[in-house]
Order: C-alpha cells, then structure tokens, then sequence
C-alpha cells in the first residue's frame, strides 16, 4: 500500500471545502488533516508567526506583508474568502458621520491595521470617497500578523489591551471603525452605532459594476520548505481545491439545502450581477485586477516596499496547456 504525504491544512468551515473536509476529494498523494475550528484572526497569527501549519487559509493582505520581508512562505491562487466590504464601516451616531468625507480628521479603529478587510476599505475610501488614509488617525486593538514600524505621517495606536474597539466606537471614544466582521453593536442594534453606507448593499454592486471586482479577503498559504521538497503537492492542492468547489457550488444549486424562503431567488441574482462563478480561482483576468489593486494599496499604504507581481507571489499551477481538466 503506498504512502501518502500527511499535511495540516487550517482553514474556515465552508461549503466549498465540505468535499475535502468529508473525503469525497481527496488531493492526490496527500493525506489533509483539517482543522476548521480555529478564528481567522487566530489562524492567521498561528500559521504566520508560529508555522504551525502546512497549509492555511491566510489573510492576503498580511501574506503581502510576509513575502516583501521575505518570510518563509508561498501561496496558490485558490480564495476561500471573498467579500463586499462597504457594510463594514460602522460609525458613532452621535459624531455627525454621514457620509465618507466626514471621516477626515476623525478617529478611526480597526481590529488591525494589516487586515485584509480594511486595506481593502482604506484603499476604497482613499481612491473612490477622496478619504486619504493619511487624513485620520488610526487606533487598532489586535498585534499585527507581521511586525511592521508604522511610517513616517501616519498616526496609529494601539489601544490598552483592556479595551474593545467596539465598546470604544459605541461609547464615542472612537468616531468610526472598520472591521471585518459584523460588529456586536450592530447585532445588539444599539442606537449608538450604525453604518455609514446603510444602503451598503448599492453601494456595493455599483463598486463592482464600476471595478469588478468581488474584493479576495484570504490566499492558500504553503510552507516554502513543503513546496521546495515536494513541488508535485503544488498543482495537485489546486486541483482539490477546484474539484471540492465544483462539486460544493452543484450541491448549493439546491434551494431544499438552505433554510432561506427566497434562497433561489439569491442565488439567481448573484449570478446575474456576479456571474456564472464569483469565487473562481486562479489568475484571470478578474482575478488578476483584484490582486493588483490590493497589491498597490498595499505598497501606497507603505506596507510593502515595491508592488510585487503576482508571479512572484503565487505558485504556477499549471500542467500544460490543455491538461489537468477534471470532471466533476
């Protein structure tokens, strides 16, 4: 009986990952152990700093940060994690926030500065609201995944651990926050916290008719040393990957599978406004356009040196024209 290779993969509990996680896709020569119980923001820290993981589901932003100081890892352009981001700006309602020009000057948390979401939402205000990321001063809560010296003209603290950035947003010590999830606040619909774009969902599929892009939240992280002693294990992940999607998106096509009245209705119009598959992998067109984008707030934010191409950031998956096509 021939051995397989036995790798860890850390990474979020979803449906396009259910045929990996239950076996029904199995990478070829590999054996995945995966673990889906860990945080993003945990996971991120634990794959990055500890590398306690073969392969991780890792913020694309702080995998920007880590491949600039040439830390020891590699990715495949396989996105687990995408998501619109205009919802995620959430504001004191007390503060006169109405709209994005009136974030200048004021005070604005994040849960850090490197995440992937509020890049994506600083480079957002700075290109399309004229909110440079400059003009306000920074209060994060959480270590960055990667160490980095804040350059000279931004103004960025961290708060005393004792505190949360969303007590201090509700309570006014803050003015705004970006964040990457749905806030406690807005979950316990306290009056004191709102959106500043309650139309967010508008705001979002004209950004995307304008863009197109559907903004990439994680990259597939690889430890280098794996893909140094074992290169095959490179196009055989990615061909899981895409199998495992395939066969999860055919499964979420039946309505019976959601609890939601008008599911099929949603799903229809996504793929209206979005397309047959919003969350395609590799680097396409579209995909190449989101990378890029988040590569150069990246570099105008100064937390990478120069603007990396995507070559040097992902691993070629390819198995020669016209080969390696599976059918689901």
């Amino acid at each position: 009986m021939s051995k397989k290779l036995s790798l860890t993969l850390a990474c979020g509990d979803y449906e396009i990952i259910r045929p990996l996680k239950e076996g029904t896709v199995q990478p070829d020569g590999i054996e995945l152990n995966i673990l889906t119980a860990a945080d993003s923001a945990t996971r991120h820290w634990r794959f990055l700093r500890n590398e306690e993981f073969d392969i991780a589901e890792c913020s694309a932003s702080t995998y920007l940060v880590a491949r600039d100081r040439g830390l020891p890892f590699r990715a495949i352009p396989v996105f687990l994690h995408r998501r619109f981001r205009h919802g995620f700006i959430f504001t004191n309602t007390g503060k006169g926030i109405v709209k994005p020009a009136d974030l200048i000057g004021k005070k604005v948390g994040a849960k850090a500065y490197q995440v992937t979401a509020v890049l994506w939402l600083r480079g957002i205000l700075e290109e399309h609201y004229g909110v440079p990321h400059t003009s306000v001063e920074w209060f994060t809560e959480l270590d960055e995944d990667v160490d980095f010296n804040p350059p000279e003209g931004l103004r960025l603290s961290q708060i005393d651990q004792s505190k949360s950035i969303e007590t201090m947003l509700a309570e006014g010590e803050i003015d705004a926050l970006l964040h990457p999830d749905i806030i406690d606040p807005i979950i316990e619909k306290d009056p004191r916290v709102g959106r500043l774009f309650p139309n967010y969902k508008d705001e979002e599929i004209a950004y995307y008719n304008k863009t197109g892009i559907f903004p990439i939240m994680h990259v597939t992280g690889i430890r280098q040393e794996l893909v140094e002693k074992y290169p095959w294990i490179v196009p055989n992940l990615y061909q899981a990957f895409e199998q495992s999607k395939a066969l999860a998106m055919k499964r979420m096509r039946n309505p019976r599978l959601v609890p939601l009245a008008w599911y099929q209705e949603a799903w229809e119009e996504q793929e209206q406004l979005l397309g047959p598959d919003p969350w395609a992998y590799g680097l396409g067109e579209q995909n190449r356009n989101n990378l890029e984008t988040l590569v150069g707030y990246s570099h105008a934010h100064n937390l990478i040196s120069r603007k990396i191409p995507l070559e040097e950031l992902f691993m070629d998956v390819s198995q020669g024209r016209k080969r390696g096509h599976f059918r689901t």
